[in-house]
């Protein structure tokens, strides 16, 4: 088999890894650690996600290392992950010693060891989740078999990820639903109103309230020595 048969039968034993998780956080630990058993090169491996304000949150790692840069970088705001997330889709450094981006944040990682690093843009579509962040420690290039596969292993990634996370946003919307439709059932028969306006009533308390709707539903629900 040739190069490009091997890494993509690499690349299908680790996608299909990734899909096994159905709740985030094992996706998150599937794609770290599938990422540092699968690429050559690749000591460790950390994934970050992007909030809503444009910030970036390392929420799995191989280790405190690459947590520690990951952090270092978001506190410079400079760095190839950062970069990766939200400027463009890779980022590759090889020689780290010799890189003149981002100079604040590299004189640290050489210091700590890093020898290469690449940094790759997890997205669905125009929507960016994060990005995938390699690190190397052995050695000063990560080769081009290995960074094709980080491709694929990446675009894989954000696919699984952002799966997972909408069948939790889901989930929770609809165990939401139920507990509000529960809260109201309580409200009609404690107040003798119809549907609508105990709806109404839970409403008006959770905007009075600066509460979530699904708060006051849970406090209506709670037991008597458990109630706010």
């Amino acid at each position: 088999m040739d190069a490009s048969g091997s890494t993509l039968t690499a690349a299908a034993q680790a996608i299909r890894a990734l899909y096994r998780p159905t709740d985030v956080a094992g996706t998150l630990a599937a794609i770290v650690e599938v990422a540092r058993l699968s690429l050559d090169d690749v000591d460790h491996v950390s994934v970050s996600l992007a909030g809503r304000d444009g910030s970036l949150e390392t929420v799995a790692a191989t280790d405190d290392l690459v947590r520690d840069l990951d952090r270092l970088q978001h506190d410079l705001g400079e760095g190839p992950c950062l970069h990766a997330a939200l400027d463009a889709e890779t980022v590759v450094i090889h020689h780290a010693r010799h890189e003149q981006r981002w100079p604040a944040y590299m004189a640290v990682a050489v210091r700590r060891g890093v020898r290469a690093q690449v940094g790759l843009r997890l997205h669905v579509d125009d929507r960016v989740l994060g990005a995938l962040n390699l690190y190397s420690l052995a050695a000063d290039r990560i080769g081009d078999e290995s960074l094709q596969l980080a491709e694929l292993l990446a675009a894989a990634a954000a696919t699984a990820l952002g799966g997972v996370r909408e069948r939790e946003h889901l989930r929770t919307a609809l165990e939401s639903r139920e507990r509000i439709g529960m809260a109201v059932g309580v409200v009609m028969e404690r107040f003798g109103l119809d549907a609508e306006r105990a709806f109404d009533y839970l409403a008006r308390t959770s905007q009075h309230g600066n509460r979530k709707l699904r708060d006051v539903a849970e406090a209506l629900l709670a037991p008597p020595s458990e109630a706010r």
